[in-house]
């Protein structure tokens, strides 16, 4: 069922680029379908998005006020869940604020010796649009990632959209927007909603940044829309690498693979090992686990498709092998994983030893489960608070430092040709 890879066979390179390969081409049926949709709601506003949702939700309603939800019925959802839930969504919010508060960036400046005064202005944004998928495929745990981390930062107003198919709401979601502060939601979804988002509407304010996962049609609104508004990024499929020695338990190996695999068919589950007798303990308890899950044809698709069993030389190729995929999540489960960590460059999370799952991680640990994919861990990062703060460079000039710097200004100017740059410069030297 999953392939089976080893370093030293003659074609290995050529298997993991085929393997590591997904083609993420537009899809031209979507694209002049969002392309429609934001044109609408840029030209009609909320009558374009009251149209799209009774089209494309099921849902009817006379106006946009039917579509936004007090406080008071986030509360409710927050008051009515059982004990362990709210307990548990508390535990995670509490634990996410946590982390969160440790990127907060602040000003700075100094002051040189000629009396010029040059620093960095840290600013919050002012308001911040959270796109949470809803009706069947609905996570509060997004709702924390994503609005925690704009709340640390500062962000003056976060406007979540969440579509609710046929009046389906989910309470989870609604307790978690609750709990981390959101200021409003909206029950709209679909490329309509980050066009809202994005362009404004009489009911529904235009914001600063979109962020949030969603399905293709809002992927592509995202992509169309940014230069508009900010966006945090564009994820492709889940990820999780495994490096894994002899140390670590097979089954526990197994249900991380299950993990990431459960998420969609194109979903990529992948071991490391330089053990081959663990990597058929692996596979055995992968044929043995999975008649047990709920999800087991989603699984057996994505780890058929695009999961490996991949036997190294050793663990320095595979250091070499994971930098080179940059996956999403990194797992080390590894007797002595600490050597590792300082080899590894590229990954968007890294999980050290036998007892951090990607699924703590995912919920509750307190770093950001909103991570770079598709091997943008070689340039990008996770989401955090540095996503919603942004930074103004402070420029104070003494007259001395004039004199300094200005025949260097003009030197430089007249070099390319731009006089006025040059005698802005100049003029000053008084």
């Amino acid at each position: 069922m999953i392939r089976r890879l080893s370093t030293a066979d003659p074609g290995f390179a050529g298997a993991l680029d085929a393997l590591l390969h997904l083609d993420q081409g537009t899809d031209e049926a979507i694209e002049r379908t969002v392309a429609e949709i934001l044109a609408r709601v840029r030209a009609e506003g909320d009558a374009a998005v009251l149209d799209y949702t009774r089209r494309f939700d099921k849902l009817e309603v006379a106006s946009m006020a039917e579509l936004e939800l007090p406080r008071a019925r986030l509360a409710q959802a927050l008051e009515g869940l059982p004990v362990a839930q709210r307990a548990a969504l508390e535990t995670a919010a509490r634990r996410v604020t946590a982390y969160h508060e440790r990127q907060k960036q602040e000003s700075w400046s100094f002051t040189e010796a000629d009396g010029t005064r040059l620093g960095q202005k840290i600013t919050p944004l002012d308001r911040v649009g959270l796109y949470v998928p809803g009706g069947k495929a609905a996570y509060p745990s997004s709702v924390l990632m994503n609005a925690l981390p704009a709340k640390v930062a500062g962000v003056g107003e976060l406007v979540m959209v969440v579509p609710t198919p046929r009046g389906e709401k989910n309470e989870l979601v609604l307790a978690a927007a609750c709990l981390a502060g959101v200021d409003r939601v909206f029950t709209v979804g679909g490329a309509q909603a980050v066009a809202a988002l994005a362009y404004g509407t009489r009911s529904i304010p235009q914001v600063d940044k979109i962020v949030g996962p969603g399905n293709a049609y809002v992927a592509a609104a995202k992509r169309r829309v940014f230069g508009t508004v900010g966006i945090d990024m564009v994820a492709g499929p889940s990820e999780v690498l495994v490096i894994a020695d002899a140390s670590a338990n097979p089954d526990w190996v197994a249900i991380d693979l299950f993990a990431q695999a459960e998420h969609d068919e194109l979903a990529q589950s992948i071991l490391l090992c330089p053990d081959a007798a663990f990597i058929d303990r692996v596979a055995a308890s992968i044929e043995r686990l999975l008649p047990t899950m709920p999800r087991r044809e989603v699984i057996a698709a994505s780890l058929e498709g695009r999961g490996a069993l991949i036997q190294v030389k050793d663990l320095d190729e595979a250091c070499a092998i994971a930098n080179r995929i940059a996956p999403e999540h990194l797992e080390l489960a590894l007797a002595d994983p600490a050597p590792l960590v300082e080899r590894i460059r590229h990954a968007g999370a890294i999980f050290i030893g036998h007892y951090a799952s990607e699924s703590l991680g995912d919920y509750c640990a307190g770093p950001n489960h909103v991570l770079p994919t598709s091997g943008s861990a070689r340039f990008s990062s996770p989401l955090g608070v540095y996503d919603f703060q942004k930074r103004s460079s402070l420029i104070e000039v003494s007259a001395a430092g004039a004199r300094d710097l200005g025949p260097v200004a003009a030197t430089l100017a007249h070099g390319e040709g731009l006089t006025a740059h040059a005698n802005a410069a100049e003029f000053r030297l008084v």
